[in-house]
């Protein structure tokens, strides 16, 4: 370090002059500092941040006690002309373009770097031991001083690669409109300037000042590279106007009509390839060559000239920048008159002509981006959407590219749309795969302009058109139709749309922002959802997709209006089984139940909403109720919700009847029926069947019947009144409604059999009548489903027997009373066309009959003998080969007489329902009475029967093997059958003697002692 200049002559001088050095330097470096970071270029913001951690290190300085003021004062000294380096610095670059510092960035960034490396060894130099400065601060000052020595200021990746792509251009004398175009983008885009041509316009114009003031501060070289820079970058159109560019085209096209073009002068021709320049360069003979073919002459080891054969001084080779230009603009004018002359081929009607002419234009857009300006100031673009309408698929198609290629980063397309393409190209997506393509292309590109991209959404149809076309094997399509869709999202009624057309992902994401503006926009999205017509594949998609949890949240935290946005999509969403679990496991239900169980702030409208929501919810599994919150989670809960049906109105109503119904009809939801029994709700549903409206007394009959199953008609016994017995037979007689009538005759059949007072009451109402109506309906009935009709026909059948069960004690009685209506022969056909469930029932009615057919014969008999003749014609009895006497259907419910022995014989293959079982009963009841034994088993053979009973030995159930093995028995008594089917039945016998149950067993053993298998002192007996 330097001795101190002279100036400082006592000690007690030197801390006046550190003062003062200090101070001075403080406000310097602040002043700096404000500068530096008014320099649009990172290193000058870098810079600024250094000096402002300085100035603090120097505000605590000022306050200290320096132990060495000379030393202080040197090193302070030197850092003021440090900075005053650095404010140099700012000043030469502050004013200077933002295109300027992208040009000039290596030289200012190695000047940036030498100053802050200076600076930051001045600090080091600073003797701040023993000052008293704090720990943090030191550590501070010691860190800075380090970073600063050791920084390095590199351009960046953009700017180095502007860098040489200018020194490409310069070198190779570049004057075109692309190059010039994508030359001032980029630099644009590396000096951060804004692409809009007014703001590249006004950087353009600042370096071209930057470069007068460098030829006027005499700095040639910076004035000739600026200079070549400029003259690049002013035959760019991307900084020009509108207006700049109709007229620049003006002037190029001229006011003549041009047809033919232009021929190009000699002098645009290389002597060596004979084909027009495009790097014109003369050599040291004069001569003008092109560069590439003159290079390869002189790389074959040439010396002289081409043209002149004259031996060359030097091989130097330079640009002929005016030469180049004037065939650039015999280019540009030919060019234009290219354009200038389709207009009229676009008009033709020749469909080869409008495709060539379409082709050039094609070719001409692609080619340089100022084409495309050229072809719009033309007037081209109004023919061109005109064409749109032609019926000819090849000019829409070529039309259609041309438009998206005049579109491409052209801020002037909006020309495209106000000529009325957009609606034409809509069109368009609803053609051929090739056509369709090319109009999502155009419309993706009209889309980047927001007021178009409002007008393209508006166009009916179209967003639809665009969801299909997701699903197109074009990757292209697909990938630009996605791009289109996104930004029409902007729209909130577009979103609705794509909902509407099964495209969800912007209204999930709509519905799951989170920001204030977002709320809103969700209460309109969940609006809209509650109000759309979906497909259950619609609703399952946007349940995946994440639009549940948002419309929860809406029913716990919202507002009365987002409850009731929220609650209607959520309905309509709760409809596929697939969403249950999703909405159970979001936790609904609780926010459902306090909208039902609310007293004050709740509409109706909201709580039918909920109900039909919850009815909906329901239907989930039993474990998926218990998984994820059950309905019926405590009996306050349950309680609650009777009281709501119990005060309801009819819609809230059948709503929660439904969710009662889906809740307890799942079988295994036992300990839910229990529930509901034990919570009183037969009871209090029990009134509604007689309500007028039809889904409350539809859906209460379905639930009465689902409690009453499982043996709990008694729970409904205790409260039925003549009045709800008359209201559910009339159901039977006059209801249209297969499931009313289902569930009616479910009920009734599920009341207790051994009531008399109930079946005295079912008589009273015509019960009776109505039951056989519906086992055997009269011609012209309407019948529902074969599933429906099954059902109704099994609950008929088992109200039937309630008529027919001989533990009546005026069974005899009840039974003529059905006979009169044709029962039996109704219970015969039943076996030949029911189910497993009626042929057992069936049969088991018609063993109830035929109990009492030889009881009922004798009295015949005796009173025939007893009466006139007259009488006895009257009647259409026949004598029967079993009870020897004249019986008939009707008066001793003879099953010959009925022709069921044949259905009942063909009921013993049907072992599902103990149907098989049922009908051996059936048969057993002719072979009671010993007396005409031989004839019940003759009948019974020729029906074929002994075979079926024979196999039941190995094929049947428990009870239908002991059944059959009894039969046997009596059958093999007789001699006949014993030698025809006893070595059939012998094996299935003796295995029943060993495997069978305790009552088959003897009864086996005594069937083989028929068959001589065994004697009757065997210990089997």
């Amino acid at each position: 370090m330097g001795r101190m200049k002279d100036g400082i002559e006592t000690d007690n001088a030197r801390p006046a002059l550190f003062s003062a050095v200090l101070e001075r330097l403080a406000k310097e470096m602040e002043r700096v500092e404000k500068a530096a970071k008014g320099v649009e270029q990172e290193s000058f913001r870098i810079l600024s941040m250094y000096l402002k951690s300085i100035l603090v290190f120097l505000e605590e300085l000022r306050h200290k006690e320096v132990a060495d003021p000379v030393a202080m004062h040197i090193a302070l000294m030197e850092l003021e002309q440090e900075l005053e380096k650095a404010h140099h610095l700012i000043k030469k670059y502050g004013s200077k373009s933002k295109f300027y510092l992208v040009v000039k960035c290596q030289e200012c960034l190695k000047e940036m770097e030498d100053i802050v490396h200076a600076i930051g060894h001045c600090l080091d130099a600073i003797p701040v031991v023993n000052v008293g400065l704090a720990v943090k601060t030191q550590e501070m000052i010691t860190k800075l001083s380090s970073d600063m020595r050791t920084a390095q200021f590199k351009a960046s990746i953009s700017e180095e690669a502007i860098l040489v792509e200018i020194a490409d251009g310069v070198r190779d004398g570049q004057n075109n409109y692309e190059y010039a175009n994508d030359l001032l983008l980029q630099l644009g885009q590396a000096a951060g300037v804004s692409t809009d041509p007014t703001c590249l316009k006004s950087e353009l114009d600042k370096l071209k000042r930057d470069k007068e003031d460098a030829g006027a501060q005499g700095n040639q070289e910076e004035f000739w590279l600026l200079e070549q820079i400029v003259d690049i970058l002013i035959r760019t159109d991307a900084a020009t106007s509108t207006i700049e560019k109709g007229v620049n085209y003006q002037k190029k096209r001229g006011s003549g009509r041009w047809d033919d073009p232009l021929l190009p002068l000699q002098s645009f021709y290389c002597p060596i390839t004979h084909e027009i320049m495009e790097e014109p360069v003369e050599i040291a003979s004069g001569q003008i060559f092109e560069r590439s073919a003159i290079e390869k002459w002189f790389s074959a080891g040439n010396a002289n000239c081409p043209t002149t054969k004259i031996e060359l001084e030097n091989l130097q080779i330079k640009l002929n920048l005016a030469l180049k230009q004037s065939i650039q603009e015999w280019k540009e004018r030919n060019i234009v008159i290219s354009i200038a002359a389709t207009k009229t081929k676009l008009q033709s009607s020749d469909e080869s002509e409008i495709c060539s002419s379409l082709r050039t234009l094609l070719a001409l857009s692609e080619e340089k981006s100022i084409h495309r300006h050229w072809i719009s100031l033309e007037g081209l673009i109004p023919c061109l959407v005109s064409l749109l309408k032609s019926h000819q698929r090849t000019v829409r198609k070529g039309t259609l590219e041309v438009l998206r290629s005049l579109s491409v980063d052209n801020a002037e397309n909006k020309q495209i749309a106000v000529a009325g393409a957009i609606k034409l190209v809509v069109k368009s997506l609803a053609r051929d795969v090739g056509e369709g393509r090319q109009a999502v292309a155009l419309l993706r590109e009209l889309s980047k302009n927001s007021e178009i991209c409002d007008e393209i959404g508006k166009v009916q149809g179209c967003i639809l058109l665009l969801v299909f076309m997701l699903n197109a094997e074009n990757p292209h399509s697909v990938g630009d139709a996605k791009k289109l869709l996104h930004d029409l999202a902007d729209s909130d009624q577009n979103i609705v749309q794509m909902a509407e057309a099964n495209y969800f992902e912007p209204l999930t994401q709509r519905l799951n922002e989170e920001s204030l503006r977002s709320k809103a926009l969700c209460l309109v999205m969940a609006s809209a959802l509650s109000h759309m017509e979906l497909t259950d594949q619609s609703r399952i998609a946007l349940a995946q997709q994440g639009g549940i949890p948002p419309l929860v949240e809406m029913l716990s935290v919202g507002k009365m209006e987002a409850k009731v946005a929220g609650l209607g999509a959520l309905k309509n969403l709760s409809t596929p089984p697939a969403n249950r679990e999703i909405l159970l496991k979001t936790g609904v239900i609780s926010p459902l139940l306090q909208l039902l169980f609310s007293e004050t702030s709740v509409t109706a409208s909201l709580k039918e909403s909920a109900a039909a929501t919850l009815a909906n919810l329901a239907m989930a599994t039993t474990a998926e109720l218990d998984m994820y919150g059950s309905i019926l989670n405590s009996n306050e809960t349950l309680f609650q919700l009777l009281s709501v049906v119990n005060r309801a109105g009819p819609v809230t109503q059948g709503h929660l009847l439904r969710a009662f119904l889906g809740m307890s009809s799942i079988p295994n939801a036992t300990e839910v029926r229990n529930k509901l029994r034990e919570g009183g709700a037969i009871q209090l549903i029990l009134p509604l069947c007689e309500f007028t409206a039809d889904n409350v007394r539809l859906h209460t009959l379905q639930l009465l019947k689902c409690l009453t199953s499982e043996g709990a008609g008694d729970d409904l016994a205790d409260h039925l009144w003549s009045t709800y017995i008359k209201a559910l037979v009339n159901l039977l007689l006059d209801s249209s409604k297969d499931d009313e009538r289902m569930a009616a005759v479910g009920i009734i059949c599920n009341f207790p059999t051994n009531n008399t007072h109930l079946t005295d009451l079912l008589l009273q109402a015509d019960a009776l009548p109505a039951i056989l109506n519906l086992l055997l309906p009269t011609k012209g009935t309407k019948m529902g489903s074969w599933a429906n009709r099954s059902a109704m026909t099994e609950s008929a059948a088992g109200v039937l027997l309630r008529f027919t069960s001989p533990v009546n004690s005026n069974a005899i009685s009840l039974q003529q009373k059905a006979a009169d209506l044709d029962a039996i022969s109704c219970l015969v056909q039943l076996l030949q066309t029911g189910t497993p469930v009626v042929k057992c029932r069936a049969a088991t009615a018609l063993s109830h009959f035929s109990r009492n057919s030889d009881r009922l014969a004798s009295k015949v008999v005796a009173s025939r003998s007893c009466c006139l003749r007259p009488w006895f014609n009257s009647h259409t009895s026949t004598r029967c080969s079993i009870h020897e006497g004249l019986c008939s259907v009707k008066t001793n419910f003879c099953l010959v007489m009925a022709n069921a022995v044949g259905p009942l014989v063909q009921a013993l293959e049907e072992q599902e329902q103990g149907a098989d079982e049922a009908a051996l009963n059936a048969l057993n009841t002719l072979l009671v009475d010993d007396t005409h034994l031989e004839s019940a088993i003759k009948v019974i053979a020729e029906a074929q029967g002994i075979r079926n009973i024979v196999r039941l030995l190995t094929a049947g159930s428990v009870g239908a093997k002991e059944r059959a093995v009894m039969m046997l028995e009596k059958i093999f008594r007789i001699e006949e059958y014993k030698v025809e089917f006893g070595s059939t039945a012998q094996m299935p016998l003796i295995a029943l003697t060993q495997t069978g149950s305790i009552a088959t067993r003897p009864v086996a053993a005594k069937v083989l002692a028929h068959l001589n298998i065994l004697h009757n002192q065997s210990s089997y007996f």
